[in-house]
């Protein structure tokens, strides 16, 4: 009887190895002396150490995070689960989500933006011509007519900033409005 790679030769037969019989192998990573197999490092251990080493300064760098907001667990028929943010004692304590409100946030956080643009241009302008410009934009002079680039950009982002400072004081008195009129019903 010989044997050769994943067959038994027995008497000129060729007989396949039995599906019992497994090859044993090593771990692949190798070894270290005087150190068990438990002892090193898990492959997926070493794997997060690469990849930390690799995009740690990327990760932390600062970034806006999310608000917080809520988010469902799907169970396993596909079917939101809500678990205790749908009940009526979270509704009872936070109010249900008020639209108006929501956008007026989110305007907010582009006035912020707005007022940042306006805040690096309005450096380029002496103040004497960022009160011509404002005087000139409430006369009603159309945005066309700025000849000089820092002006036309300085009224683009103060008019800018204006609409969305209006657009959210008319939100938050909807929304104040609103739940009044749900206070007094």
């Amino acid at each position: 009887m010989r044997t050769e790679e994943g067959v038994i030769i027995e008497e000129d037969i060729v007989v396949p190895e039995s599906a019992l019989l497994r090859v044993q192998r090593g771990s692949g990573y190798g070894r270290v002396p005087g150190l068990e197999d438990e002892d090193l490092a898990d492959p997926a251990e070493l794997e997060r150490q690469a990849v930390l080493a690799e995009w740690g300064p990327i990760l932390a760098l600062p970034c806006r995070g999310s608000d917080g907001g809520i988010r469902p667990v799907i169970d396993e028929f596909g079917k939101l689960d809500w678990g205790a943010f749908g009940t009526r004692d979270y509704e009872r304590l936070n109010g249900p989500f008020d639209k108006t409100r929501f956008k007026a946030e989110k305007l907010q956080e582009q006035l912020q933006w707005a007022l940042i643009m306006l805040g690096m241009v309005q450096e380029r302008l002496s103040s004497q011509a960022r009160l011509e410009v404002v005087a000139r934009l409430r006369a009603g002079v159309d945005l066309d007519n700025f000849e000089d680039a820092n002006e036309y950009a300085y009224a683009r982002w103060y008019l800018r900033a204006r609409r969305l400072r209006d657009q959210i004081r008319d939100l938050r008195a909807a929304s104040w409005r609103r739940r009044q009129r749900e206070q007094d019903a």
